[in-house]
């Protein structure tokens, strides 16, 4: 791979990179809301003991859920894009 492709690359990765932190950092913030929401719909359905408020509960606590699930999806993939990069640095070093 030239030089060239190679820095191509890295820009390529380090913008994907800077896009997945931005999106990580509303998920985290959402995934705050949603948890301490389902928190909160935890104790209104221990207090209140009806069905309703039991549902309630157990949909906040998916939501909050999935956005842990995203959350950890999107880490994996800036953790692969880091090692990416890793690596492209590695061969433009020993191209020198």
């Amino acid at each position: 791979m030239t030089r060239s492709m190679l820095q191509r690359r890295l820009v390529d990765v380090s913008e994907r990179m800077k896009r997945l932190r931005a999106e990580l950092a509303v998920v985290e913030e959402q995934l705050t809301f949603f948890e301490a929401e389902a928190d909160d719909a935890r104790l209104r359905a221990l207090v209140a003991e009806i069905p309703l408020a039991d549902r309630e509960s157990r949909e906040a606590r998916r939501h909050a859920d999935a956005l842990g699930r995203q959350r950890d999806t999107i880490n994996g993939a800036i953790a692969e894009l880091a090692v990416e990069q890793d690596a492209l640095l590695d061969r433009m070093g020993a191209e020198r």
